[in-house]
């Protein structure tokens, strides 16, 4: 049997130079999308769809019981219901909603994506159970950081590195940004927060006066629900497709 591939590739600006097609995309937007999604499924959103343009968003305002969540540098797109802070996707606000969702980068990053066998979301809150799932699965794995306009950014590379960390041992071949990105979370992981104060884009978050949403997006295995693109809309992974 061929072993498993385990690749990180630090920007969508790089996803060109592999071949997903037969391997698992997990996408990576830790400040804050995949965050904030991963967050929103948990509690009970019945579905997130992942648009690419701040039109197509707007083109569902008509749709009767969606919500919209637009965000552009940071900040919410003005007339839109809120962007992508993960406090606006706590249960009593998406509760069997539907949310139809554009960001700066995470969005992005999956609608790179769509060659791919599967693509879930990836976050400090599911790291565990997405670890968990991984390993079990008999595919290649790539991680896909959003990066910022296609630029690498440390928090989605050493979330990357997290995963590799947690999973390398079950018979994967990495390549070398699997090796750098797991260094660089070993050399963080005992104070993420602090480590990870010094990136570009929590300074930008900063600005913006939302260093609630950083510290918030740190949080280690608040959830257990593991989003995955099913059509055009990311859902919870069921029980049988996590034993699968």
């Amino acid at each position: 049997m061929q072993q498993r591939k385990l690749e990180v590739c630090i920007t969508p600006a790089l996803l060109h130079l592999y071949d997903i097609s037969q391997s698992i995309v997990v996408v990576i937007d830790i400040f804050r999308a995949t965050t904030s999604i991963c967050y929103g499924i948990e509690n009970g959103a019945e579905a997130i769809i992942p648009v690419a343009t701040v039109e197509i968003c707007e083109s569902h305002r008509t749709t009767e019981g969606y919500l919209l969540a637009a965000e552009r540098d940071g900040a919410v797109v003005t007339g839109f219901d809120f962007g992508n802070s993960p406090f606006s996707y706590s249960k009593d606000k998406v509760e069997g909603k539907t949310i139809v969702l554009t960001t700066t980068n995470g969005t992005y990053a999956i609608h790179q994506s769509l060659a791919a066998q599967k693509i879930v979301m990836g976050s400090f809150l599911n790291l565990t159970a997405l670890s968990d799932w991984l390993q079990t699965q008999n595919q290649n794995v790539l991680l896909l950081c959003s990066g910022w306009k296609e630029k690498m950014n440390l928090e989605d590379t050493l979330f990357a590195g997290a995963i590799v960390h947690n999973i390398k041992e079950f018979g994967y071949q990495l390549d070398d940004a699997s090796i750098a990105s797991e260094d660089l979370y070993v050399l963080a992981k005992n104070d993420l927060s602090g480590y990870l104060k010094k990136t570009s884009h929590s300074e930008r978050l900063k600005k913006l006066g939302i260093e609630a949403d950083i510290e918030f997006c740190l949080n280690v295995d608040l959830t257990t629900a593991i989003p995955v693109l099913d059509g055009e809309r990311l859902v919870k992974m069921k029980a049988f497709e996590l034993k699968a």
